[in-house]
């Protein structure tokens, strides 16, 4: 964010930062959602296609707006 703001607040940086902001917080909740399974007795389930789907595309897409913001 800091990298973003740096010249002053354009919208470009803030739209970034904010979508670095939900990607972040959406990739919390995934892995949240995964410790509380991974927290229940027994053997834990694999993980469900759309789990790890959406984990990679978080990944990725965290990666990519870092590198946005640092150019």
């Amino acid at each position: 964010m800091k990298t973003a703001l740096h010249d002053g607040a354009r919208p470009a940086g803030l739209a970034v930062c904010a979508l670095c902001c939900m990607l972040w917080l959406g990739f919390l909740l995934l892995a949240q959602y995964r410790i509380r399974v991974l927290a229940q007795e027994g053997v834990p389930p694999a993980h469900t296609p759309w789990l790890a789907t959406a984990a990679a595309l978080y990944a990725v897409a965290l990666a990519v707006c870092a590198a946005a913001l640092v150019v």
